[in-house]
């Protein structure tokens, strides 16, 4: 089972991220988190690591409802989407699929939001 979608592209990462920024907020999702990865690990560990960004997108109405269906859905927000350096030269832009990460909840209306939800991250990757 894979937990999310993905598009590798030809693009610098600073483009591929500003990219990404621009498809979710024209999907109604904000960028409230943001992970750079490789620093972290440089920094706590002095690891190497390849660029690699985690930015945590949210659509606000959704997770309205998806809180005041279930409090504890906190838990699983924001929704992540990855921007990481491949070895090629490639970027690849990856975001979580809502509806596998709703599973662990079993209830039918947050099932039908994560399918909304994950449909809007879908189309944004998409669109870059």
């Amino acid at each position: 089972m894979s937990i999310g979608y993905h598009r590798d592209l030809d693009l610098t990462m600073a483009a591929a991220e500003e990219r990404v920024r621009e498809t979710l907020a024209a999907e109604g999702f904000g960028v409230l988190t943001e992970i750079d990865v490789q620093a972290t690990l440089k920094k706590k560990l002095d690891a190497d690591f390849r660029p690699y960004k985690i930015l945590g997108a949210c659509q606000p109405s959704s997770a309205l409802k998806a809180l005041s269906i279930h409090p504890e859905v906190g838990l699983l927000l924001p929704c992540n989407v990855t921007v990481s350096a491949n070895d090629d030269g490639s970027v690849r832009v990856a975001a979580i699929d809502a509806q596998v990460m709703f599973t662990v909840i079993d209830n039918q209306e947050l099932a039908d939001l994560a399918t909304e939800v994950g449909a809007g991250l879908r189309r944004a990757i998409d669109a870059i």
